[in-house]
């Protein structure tokens, strides 16, 4: 019986079952003790219910009860009330609640009703098509009549016209809504003059540049609609955030009710955060939480508990499935106990692993964030996490795919020798006592609106007097008539290109177009795996080695242009690991202020990343064992970006040479982007980190020796004593092609960063400085004449001087 349908019960578990996550718990702790360093026990909750609804349509009331349902949490009866009445409502509460049902029941009342019409948006066809499968069994509980179907891009031409017009509840993506409905609406008319309800559940994955796309094509969908004469309530669900109601607004453009509190009854779950044990205190370095996971998951293996766990990357999912499987899948006779589950694998694989988990076929899962949202994979026991996932909204909902079915679960929180994920191993009241973080959009950011008001301008022609966000739409639309893609006639501005303006937006990645794996083994051509554009450059280079549940397969030939790579299997026992180097240059500042003895800006910057080559890595020994040249097109973005610079008389005064002050903004760089991710509470990849002069002449980076080194893009090396114009400069910027509103919070917290930094390094244990605070340092205070620790604080002491809070 799928999660959300399944009756309120605070009936425990068999002994056995309830005893296996605290027994390992316990066992965890007695025997690595040290290495624990904060622990919380969340006691078993019991349900809280109200009645179904009297006014409840009879059938599906016998649907619910057919399925075990007698009575409804108190959430799912509050958000019942709410939609009834007409209130856009978002739900926020735990993994595995039955949140479904909080939008299921208003939305098959209605069809009942009135032959009302939905629309379901979820952000991956997994879910989509679990959505379906859930409607489907209710339907035929209760003999309802309901038509449910998905449309995406695997729905065949032929289906689609029936989908349009039959559907009654039609199941999508947002990039199919984007890209393969709102273009087309007049298709539609019949469904948009019925549509009542729009669904948008794992609200909380529309952040960052995602979820700005996303708020664009709501008020797309929004302004569509009121051209067919239809307001639909929009219906939301989210994993716990700390603004679940402000993002739920900032995505649909208009207010909405929040209901909090979760009336489903939940297991006892433990929780333990993990430190790796130190194994070179002079260089501080620690265990690989890689290594400190894998044993735990032997452990919870053989102790028969189901386990998942969380990595960072899709090479740590694959380097963590051959360690598990080497110990328990080395009997090609037998059935497979582990499996790998990340972005990349064809749709068929994901379901297979899907379908394998569900039905207790699989032990143990490796798995990236695709697995984080709300995919139903069945009752788990331990989820393990391989370093800190960058916030804490993600960690919870992370760990929540354990103890799922009210069984007592084990959480672990292993940590990496980041900065960040020390912080928090250190600090266990900080993770403990935090607040999740917020979700940020930017919907209004001047490129990402702008592409929309083409696609809406498409759609239907503007008039004067219309709004669509929040900056001037009439200068938008003059600009874009100038450019000769609107038409304007007295006050309404039409579209007069012959081009399809949603086919060149992308609501995910910067460029367009996934490229494909091709087995070439034995002379066959057969498609494996995708890969997305953003990754393919640092994944699927020519001699890269690429993995698909833990299988090797070289890249003999990429295909760029054609975004085919075509690979074969191989034996090596290694994996690579792409070098990539970024340079950067100031294009226009917004605003400048004294730091120090120097001073702190934001403004918009010119990124280029080149990836020149790769590394060849053991597997178990993790030696370096070789190296490769990579040839592939540079990638290139402007966004906006903070950074702090010295004073030239400054350097001049603290530094006895170049290379010091070198390593010394390389360790502080290091440092505040840790510490800055936290403080505007943003993942680590949101923001990327550089070095350099700001005019791109050189740039930054840790060389052979762990020795900072100057560059030029081409690679090649530069001695900075003798660089005419040293001005080295730290930059933390907005990931993403025009930002999506990061470098301003950071610009008004800059005090705050190089505070929180200096103090960070300063607490660190080291002797001349680690993973923990200022990257990794390969070569000690004697053999370079100076400690790299103390140049990174004084860099940070002299930003720091006076700063305005």
């Amino acid at each position: 019986m799928p999660e959300s349908a399944r009756p309120p019960s605070d009936v425990p578990e068999a002994d056995s079952e309830v005893e296996g996550a605290r027994r390992l718990a316990e066992r965890l702790k007695a025997r690595y003790r040290k290495r624990i360093t904060g622990e919380l026990v969340m006691p078993a909750r019991p349900a809280s219910t109200a009645p179904i609804p009297d006014d409840l349509d009879p059938a599906i009331a016998t649907a619910l009860r057919g399925r075990g349902v007698e009575r409804l949490y108190s959430h799912q009866r509050a958000a019942w009330d709410e939609v009834r009445a007409g209130h856009h409502t978002v739900v926020v509460t735990p993994t595995a609640s039955g949140k479904t049902l909080c939008y299921n029941l208003p939305v098959l009342q209605a069809v009942r009703e009135r032959k009302a019409r939905a629309l379901y948006l979820f952000p991956t066809k997994a879910l989509s098509q679990d959505q379906v499968a859930e409607l489907m069994e209710l339907n035929e509980a209760g003999d309802l009549g309901v038509r449910a179907y998905t449309f995406d891009g695997d729905t065949p031409g032929d289906a689609r016209k029936a989908v349009r017009t039959r559907g009654d509840i039609v199941v999508t993506n947002p990039d199919m809504l984007h890209q393969g409905v709102l273009p087309h609406h007049t298709k539609w008319a019949q469904f948009f003059e019925s549509l009542e309800y729009v669904v948008i559940d794992e609200t909380h994955s529309y952040r960052g540049v995602f979820g700005s796309h996303v708020a664009n094509v709501m008020r797309r969908l929004r302004r569509v609609c009121r051209f067919y004469g239809a307001d639909p309530v929009f219906i939301l669900s989210s994993a716990t955030i700390a603004n679940p109601q402000e993002l739920a607004e900032g995505l649909v453009g208009a207010p909405v009710e929040a209901i909090t509190e979760s009336g489903a009854p939940a297991g006892e779950r433990h929780l333990l955060l993990w430190n790796p044990p130190v194994v070179n205190a002079d260089l501080g370095i620690r265990a690989s939480a890689r290594s400190q996971v894998t044993r735990i998951a032997r452990t919870a293996m053989r102790a028969k508990l189901s386990t998942i766990i969380f990595a960072r990357t899709r090479l740590m999912v694959e380097i963590i499935t051959r360690y598990m499987k080497d110990v328990f899948d080395n009997d090609p006779r037998k059935a497979a106990r582990v499996a790998a589950y990340r972005g990349g694998y064809l749709p068929n694989e994901r379901r297979e692993t899907e379908k394998a988990l569900r039905g207790g076929n699989v032990d143990c899962v490796i798995a990236t964030s695709a697995l984080e949202l709300g995919v139903d994979i069945g009752s788990l026991d331990v989820c393990l996490l391989t370093g800190y996932p960058g916030t804490i909204a993600s960690t919870w909902q992370r760990l929540g795919r354990a103890g799922r079915r009210n069984r007592p679960s084990l959480g672990v929180l292993v940590a990496s020798s980041e900065p960040l994920d020390q912080y928090i191993i250190r600090n266990p009241e900080f993770f403990l006592g935090q607040s999740p973080e917020q979700a940020r959009i930017a919907p209004d950011q001047l490129l990402i609106l702008l592409d929309h008001v083409r696609c809406a301008a498409f759609e239907l022609p503007f008039r004067r007097g219309e709004t669509f966000g929040g900056e001037d739409l009439e200068a938008l639309l003059n600009y874009l008539e100038e450019e000769g893609v609107l038409h304007r006639e007295s006050d309404t501005w039409h579209w007069t290109e012959d081009s399809y303006p949603a086919q060149s937006v992308s609501l995910r990645s910067v460029a367009e177009g996934n490229f494909v794996v091709v087995d070439t083994s034995d002379g066959q051509q057969k498609i494996i795996a995708e890969v997305d554009f953003s990754s393919a450059a640092e994944t699927l280079y020519e001699g890269a080695i690429y993995l698909v549940q833990a299988v090797p397969y070289q890249v003999e030939h990429l295909d760029w242009d054609g975004r085919k790579a075509f690979v074969t299997r191989t034996r090596a026992d290694y994996y690579t690991d792409a070098i990539d180097y970024t340079r950067l240059k100031i294009l226009d500042d917004f605003e400048r202020s004294a730091a120090g003895q120097g001073e702190a800006a934001r403004g918009e910057v010119h990124i280029v990343r080149r990836i020149p080559g790769y590394k060849k890595i053991r597997y178990y020994t993790h030696e370096n064992i070789g190296y490769g040249n990579i040839n592939l097109p540079d990638q290139e973005m402007h966004t906006t970006s903070v950074w702090w610079q010295m004073a030239p008389e400054a350097l001049e005064e603290h530094f006895a040479s170049r290379h010091e002050a070198l390593d010394g903004f390389l360790g502080a760089a290091y440092a505040m982007h840790h510490v800055a991710a936290l403080v505007v509470m943003s993942e680590p990849q949101d923001l990327g980190r550089a070095v350099g002069d700001g005019d791109a002449r050189w740039f930054a980076t840790v060389g052979a020796g762990g020795r900072g080194q100057l560059r030029t893009l081409d690679g090649g090396e530069r001695d900075p004593e003798q660089e005419a114009r040293f001005r080295p400069a730290v930059f933390l910027y907005d990931n993403y092609p025009g930002g999506v509103g990061l470098s301003s919070p950071l610009f008004d917290a800059r005090a705050r960063v190089v505070r929180d930094a200096l103090a960070l390094i300063h607490n660190c244990g080291c002797a001349h400085g680690c993973p923990a605070c200022i990257g990794p340092i390969l070569a000690s205070d004697e053999v370079r004449g100076f400690s790299p620790k103390q140049a990174a604080l004084t860099v940070l002491e002299a930003l720091g001087e006076g700063a305005a809070a």
